[in-house]
């Protein structure tokens, strides 16, 4: 296939993955065929990039649990990696600055060497977070790229790019440059109506030509809250999650009303942010 001309693309997904399904997985096939299938672009990878523990969601476990859960769910994948670079920052990060730090691995080429987990070579030896060092491996020179450095753009569902109204879960100049300066990917789900949602923000609607909606026609409705919901009630998961990531958890009794109790009645960390910002910038209010 003639590639020349064409823009070379990384998609990155970033969320919680708790834990991570095959709706995850089929996001990023559906991601790479729509994008493909314009003529204009080339997906070369896709970076699975867990949320810190930071992020305070309810349910939320561990970080080195999720990162373990997803890099067992790629280990067949020949494009697909899982990033820790935001799971292991002390406070929660926003998503526009886990979108500049790939594009900016990507303008100095130190992307190609994903980081696994000592899990997946090592069972039963825990994780030292601690004393995990970033891009340790050797690196290869870079191959000359024909359009230039690649492109890394938001992978998604409705449901985040829907989030976008929730007050103070987003910044407005962090949902502008997420659209202006890398661009969105996402798959639609049944009943959503994605279109009507850009056409209602007129910052959405200022960048659409940068927003791709993806058609699921094979309908998958699998999530993660509807996964730890089954485990706790003793129900069975299989073929709704990779036959590896299902051991894990049931090896280390992951989801369980217990659980589900992290972080109850503390504030979501860009809630939190957001407010106290806003607080600050108008004093009087």
């Amino acid at each position: 296939m003639d590639t020349s001309g064409k823009t070379e693309v990384v998609l990155l997904a970033c969320g919680s993955f708790n834990p991570i399904t095959n709706m995850h997985l089929r996001l990023f096939e559906l991601g790479k065929d729509y994008m493909n299938a314009t003529g204009k672009y080339r997906v070369i990878k896709g970076i699975i990039s867990p949320v810190g523990d930071a992020y305070k969601k309810k349910g939320l476990i561990p970080a080195h649990h999720r990162i373990i859960m997803a890099e067992l769910a790629t280990k067949n994948s020949h494009w697909l990696e899982v990033d820790t670079w935001e799971s292991l920052q002390k406070e929660w990060v926003e998503t526009v600055q886990v979108l500049r730090h790939h594009q900016e691995k990507l303008a100095t080429g130190s992307c190609d060497h994903p980081q696994r987990s000592s899990e997946l070579d090592r069972p039963g030896r825990k994780r030292k977070w601690d004393e995990q060092k970033q891009d340790a491996s050797p690196k290869k020179p870079q191959e000359p790229k024909p359009t230039g450095v690649p492109r890394v753009k938001l992978l998604c569902g409705a449901d985040l790019l829907e989030s976008f109204s929730v007050p103070n879960l987003w910044k407005t100049e962090d949902i502008t440059q997420i659209v202006a300066n890398y661009g969105l990917i996402c798959v639609t789900r049944a009943g959503s109506d994605a279109q009507k949602f850009i056409y209602e923000s007129d910052v959405l609607w200022r960048h659409q030509n940068n927003i791709h909606l993806v058609d699921e026609w094979i309908t998958n409705d699998i999530s993660s809250t509807k996964i730890r919901r089954a485990l706790r009630r003793g129900q069975s998961i299989r073929y709704l999650v990779p036959d590896l990531v299902q051991e894990y958890i049931e090896k280390h009794d992951l989801y369980n009303s217990e659980s589900e109790e992290r972080n109850v009645g503390v504030i979501l960390a860009p809630l939190q942010r957001n407010v106290s910002q806003n607080k600050h910038s108008n004093p009087t209010a």
